[in-house]
């Protein structure tokens, strides 16, 4: 592994400079402060591309007979590295998405819906060279692995010659990133009228009542076109300014395909030495007009039996997740209900920790776990059966997973919420909520419109 220590600088600025890759990554840790946002990385160009849609799955757009899940493995296996101390979490890897679809090569589902317009279910870059920031200390570095040469002598060659091209590509880079434009308008628009969701989240309420289910997450879909003029980072550059979050992530998955994520929730991440965290986030309030009004908000979510009752039900989902490729009594749950404050809202957390069996790697942890629990329900089978059948839409991008995971073994995922996805001149948005059996679907209806606001405002133009 050849490292370079460059000056650290405003990650979102030195994105600029790689940003017109047709394979691109920005894993940006918006939110300033936060314990959660300390890393940051930028990765584009990456010498591998391993696609999933309806047709099969593919490597470079060759065909290949596996699963998407066997093909990344398979990927990250051909490339692997000794885990290392190093100044960051994450050396070199792949860096891309897991659409929530991608379930059904996981558990026996209803075929997904088609999509309009037509996203694959998988895209991941293998990335031999990213830019690493720790906002913590103050540093940022130039990681080059050499892959996918195999000889020392030829990696070690490849690894100096790709971090040199990387830190002449930054130095030409701004200082700091341009200020977010906003000039250019749109507006989402819902795909179904609110009384048609409003029974929607009804009828999972009497699946609930007849014994079905104790949870479902329902979500609703909006969309718009994009307003001529405005290109993907600069409507990120919007989100990013509304909504900072720690998982927040750019991604350009070739041509036609972007993914502008403000996500504040960590699907799961595990250290090189099987230490495994995941932290559903379930119960939310908007943030006050005052203090007082934001200290009463978050104050009632902490005292919401309904909102904890949510939460509770998703941290055993996990537990049970884990406990399928965690060492028998590893799993514990140190935070129970958390109340965790963003820019928009207020969320209760949980934290689930556990150990991985040994002989296991990042992809068996995602077999075990995807998609995450808080955005399906429980028991997750039959909620996502549910989900299926009650939304009209495929989630697409939307309640999988932005993920990286370096080739040591090491991974951190979001789950894929708060979120615009592009697909050539088609934006689309979603949100929901956990309903329960108490839960109201005109209170579940409004909620879901406080989770929508930042993506709603990035597009209009009204956060400026």
């Amino acid at each position: 592994m050849h490292i370079v220590e460059i000056p650290y600088r405003d990650p979102f600025g030195a994105f600029q400079a790689c940003s017109a890759a047709a394979h691109c990554a920005f894993l940006d840790s918006a939110a300033a402060g936060d314990p959660r946002a300390r890393f940051s990385y930028i990765a584009a160009d990456p010498f591998q591309v391993i696609t999933s849609d309806a047709a099969g799955v593919r490597v470079d757009g060759v065909a290949v007979a596996a699963s998407p899940f066997q093909a990344l493995a398979r990927a990250l296996a051909a490339h692997r590295l000794p885990a290392a101390p190093g100044p960051v979490p994450f050396r070199s890897g792949a860096i891309g998405y897991l659409g929530y679809e991608l379930g059904r090569h996981l558990e026996r589902l209803p075929p997904p819906r088609p999509a309009d317009p037509p996203l694959p279910e998988m895209v991941m870059g293998l990335y031999d060279t990213v830019v690493a920031f720790d906002h913590a200390a103050a540093r940022a570095f130039i990681l080059a692995s050499g892959a996918p040469e195999r000889g020392d002598g030829a990696r070690r060659a490849r690894a100096r010659r790709r971090a040199d091209e990387l830190k002449e590509r930054l130095e030409a880079a701004p200082a700091a990133a341009p200020a977010p434009d906003w000039t250019l308008r749109g507006t989402f628009r819902p795909e179904r009228p609110r009384a048609e969701v409003e029974a929607a989240i009804a009828r999972v309420i009497e699946y609930i009542r007849a014994g079905d289910i104790f949870q479902a997450n329902l979500t609703q879909q909006m969309r718009a076109r994009v307003p001529q003029g405005l290109g993907d980072l600069a409507l990120y550059a919007r989100l990013r300014a509304l909504s900072p979050s720690p998982f927040a992530a750019f991604l350009r998955c070739g041509a036609d395909i972007s993914v502008l994520s403000a996500s504040p929730e960590r699907f799961l991440s595990l250290a090189p030495d099987g230490r495994v965290e995941t932290r559903p986030i379930k119960g939310t309030r908007p943030r006050g007009a005052d203090a007082a009004e934001d200290a009463a908000l978050a104050a009632a979510l902490l005292a919401s039996e309904k909102d904890r009752a949510e939460n509770l039900m998703i941290v055993d989902l996990l537990r049970n997740d884990l406990s399928r490729v965690s060492q028998v009594g590893s799993v514990k749950v140190p935070a129970l209900c958390a109340l965790e404050t963003f820019a928009s809202v207020h969320h209760l957390v949980s934290v689930v920790e556990s150990r991985l069996q040994p002989g296991l790697g990042p992809v068996d942890l995602l077999e075990a776990c995807f998609p995450g629990g808080s955005i399906t329900g429980a028991p997750k089978i039959r909620a996502m059966e549910i989900i299926h059948e009650l939304e009209t839409a495929p989630r697409g991008v939307y309640c999988g997973s932005v993920a990286w995971i370096g080739f040591d073994g090491a991974m951190d995922s979001s789950i894929v919420i708060r979120t615009i996805t592009q697909a050539g001149d088609t934006l689309l948005t979603q949100a929901g909520g956990g309903i329960v059996a108490d839960s109201d679907p005109v209170d579940e209806y409004e909620e879901s419109l406080v989770k929508l606001a930042p993506m709603l405002r990035a597009l209009s133009g009204e956060g400026r």
